[in-house]
């Protein structure tokens, strides 16, 4: 679909929609693929839990950068669509496990899967789409694409074990805080570009490319989501704002003001964040003192240099209206926070 026809129609102004549009046909194959990978003919709780998140309204941003890297790169073969799904499996069995481990109640503005049903079905059909995600990866025949995208699971179950015992410490710094991001975050990220030049058959500065980019969208995107969580609303982050403090998870806004705090600030930190003693008004207080230190704005110009960093790493890549939308939805994703 042509630019000129997309403009006829009344384009999406967000990034992401343009993306939808320009992909339209091959996320429908995406979807499709989905649905028919999630049945279980044995569990019928499988596809019960697993339609509750992954037809609740997400973006679908993960598996649109395989699909763009790979029509960017010139690929028409079939196997972008699996490793597309592939990489929202993978996103969804995170989800579904990250919901559990952090008590989760609401996620894309619903109840979750775990407070719907319970635990044990969360992370039992969590690992169920990861062995779906790792059938569709064999299914390509390439075998860097599958060490690409088992070593991005790896790293992302090591990164949400960084921040188990990271999160609550005040002495996590932004050193630690970008170990975790780039585990957590961004590897999924990175990967779901990295592949989508591999199948195509890219140029190695092609693939580094990719992955550059990918890398520096999910660590933008992550500060971002972390920053929204105290100045956004529920309907921009899909959850309650104020959960990151009350999980106490040093997030880079807190860290940052830690970085500057008072013996007394220090002190506050220390029994809401490390003791766990919260009280009614403690949100509002931390609110204050980021913004006694500049945290928040400290914050949102690090994602904003990450950003850029997105921007300039898709130079190496041939000139098209794909990289044209991967550049814009960079910038995109720290404009939620403008």
């Amino acid at each position: 679909m042509s630019l000129d026809r997309i403009a006829a129609e009344q384009p999406p102004q967000k990034p992401q929609e343009r993306l939808s549009a320009w992909l339209a046909r091959d996320m429908d194959a995406v979807n499709q693929l989905i649905r028919d990978r999630m049945a279980s003919e044995h569990a019928p709780r499988i596809p019960e839990v697993t339609a509750h998140l992954i037809e609740a309204g997400g973006k679908r941003l993960r598996p649109m950068l395989t699909l763009a890297a790979a029509r960017m790169c010139g690929y028409d073969g079939p196997f972008h669509v699996h490793l597309a799904a592939t990489v929202e499996f993978i996103h969804t069995a995170t989800l579904l496990h990250d919901d559990v481990v952090d008590e989760s109640q609401q996620r894309r503005g619903r109840p979750t899967a775990n407070l719907l049903w319970d635990n044990k079905s969360s992370v039992l059909v969590g690992d169920y789409l990861f062995a779906r995600s790792f059938q569709l990866m064999t299914e390509t025949g390439n075998m860097r694409v599958l060490a690409i995208l088992s070593n991005a699971s790896a790293v992302i179950a090591e990164g949400e074990v960084l921040q188990l015992t990271a999160a609550q410490d005040l002495r996590t710094d932004e050193s630690i805080y970008l170990k975790v991001v780039r585990g957590k975050t961004a590897a999924l990220f990175s990967a779901a570009t990295e592949v989508g030049g591999v199948i195509a058959g890219a140029s190695p500065d092609q693939v580094q490319a990719l992955y550059d980019y990918g890398d520096a969208l999910g660590i933008a995107f992550q500060i971002v989501d972390d920053l929204l969580d105290y100045g956004g609303t529920d309907a921009a982050i899909g959850k309650n704002t104020g959960d990151d403090f009350r999980e106490r998870k040093l997030t880079l806004p807190v860290i940052k003001a830690v970085e500057k705090a008072s013996i007394e600030e220090r002190a506050f930190w220390q029994r809401v964040i490390e003791q766990g003693d919260q009280r009614e008004g403690d949100l509002e207080h931390a609110r204050v003192v980021m913004a006694r230190h500049g945290a928040m704005e400290a914050a949102r110009a690090d994602a904003l240099a990450w950003a850029a960093k997105a921007r300039a790493a898709l130079a190496p890549l041939p000139a098209h209206d794909l990289r044209d939308m991967l550049s814009d939805l960079a910038d995109y994703v720290v404009e939620r926070i403008s």
